[in-house]
């Protein structure tokens, strides 16, 4: 039987007057990626499912902000919670 990858799951947070790009405030394979699912479902937040981005910022430190090379694809996480934001709003 094949291994499945674990599961993992990053929390970014900008906020466009105080930081210069997104950060990091949460990271956790597993139970801890369970947990940082089950607040952010919690609260309203949106989740977006991206293997290969979650595993690039894994390798950052929570308070790091993503590095430029990173930008283009958490633009396309920050869009589609805009996105999400404006269609929820205008309910």
């Amino acid at each position: 039987m094949p291994s499945r990858e674990p599961e993992i799951a990053i929390a970014l947070k900008y906020q466009k007057e105080e930081d210069n790009a997104p950060r990091v405030v949460a990271k956790g394979a597993r139970t801890r990626a369970e947990k940082i699912l089950e607040i952010a479902r919690a609260h309203g937040i949106p989740i977006m499912r991206n293997v290969p981005l979650a595993h690039a910022l894994n390798r950052l430190e929570i308070g790091d902000e993503i590095p430029e090379e990173l930008y283009d694809a958490v633009a396309e996480v920050l869009n589609y919670v805009y996105e999400l934001t404006q269609v929820e709003g205008s309910r």
